[in-house]
C-alpha cells in the first residue's frame, strides 16, 4: 500500500490535473466536512469500475483516497489492490490529518461520525446485555461477550462489521 502525506496530496492535486482526491466516507459524513476538491465515493460503492467512471483516462489518473482517519481508505485500497491499485494512494491520517495540516476544508451541516456511532451502539449493546443478564436471564450476558469479541475482531483485522452495517442505515445516506 502506498501512502501520501496530506501536504503532498494537496500539492499533487494543484499541480497535476490527472490526480483526484476521493473521500470514501458516507455521503452524510462527507457533507458535514471534507477536504476541498475531494469527490465522494463511499467505501461500500468503491471499485475499479467506479474509478473508471470518474475518469475516462483511468490508467493515467492518480487517485488519493481518504476518510476520517485513514482506516476506511486502507480498506478501500486493499479491495482495489487486485485490479487497479498501482495508481491509488492512501492519504496518511485522513481528513483529520488534512485539517490538522491547515489545508482547506469545506464545512457543512454537522453530523455524527461513523466511528462515534459504532462506539455508541457497542456501548449500548454491552450495557443492554449486562442489564438483561442481571434482571431477565443470565444468558443475555452473551450479548455483551459477542460485542466484545466483535470489537476485538475489528481491532485485529482493521474491519468493523458494525461500522459497515451502520453505514448502510438511512441516516447515513443523503
Amino acid at each position: 500500500m502506498k501512502y501520501i502525506t496530506p501536504h503532498a496530496a494537496f500539492d499533487k492535486i494543484k499541480a497535476d490535473p490527472k490526480s483526484m482526491l476521493i473521500d470514501v466516507r458516507t455521503p452524510v459524513e462527507f457533507e458535514s466536512k471534507h477536504a476541498t476538491g475531494a469527490t465522494n465515493l463511499p467505501l461500500d460503492e468503491i471499485s475499479c469500475e467506479e474509478l473508471k467512471n470518474l475518469s475516462q483516462e483511468q490508467k493515467e489518473k492518480t487517485f488519493m483516497l481518504l476518510c476520517q482517519s485513514g482506516t476506511r481508505a486502507k480498506t478501500a485500497i486493499k479491495r482495489l489492490e487486485k485490479e487497479c491499485a498501482d495508481n491509488v494512494f492512501c492519504v496518511d491520517g485522513g481528513t483529520n490529518a488534512w485539517e490538522s495540516a491547515g489545508l482547506p476544508i469545506l464545512h457543512g451541516k454537522k453530523t455524527m461520525s461513523l466511528e462515534r456511532q459504532v462506539r455508541i451502539a457497542a456501548g449500548f449493546l454491552v450495557a443492554l446485555g449486562v442489564t438483561l443478564g442481571y434482571f431477565v436471564h443470565p444468558g443475555f450476558i452473551f450479548l455483551s461477550g459477542f460485542v466484545g469479541l466483535g470489537l476485538m475482531f475489528a481491532g485485529i483485522t482493521d474491519t468493523c462489521g458494525m461500522g459497515i452495517m451502520l453505514s448502510k442505515m438511512p441516516w447515513n445516506k443523503k
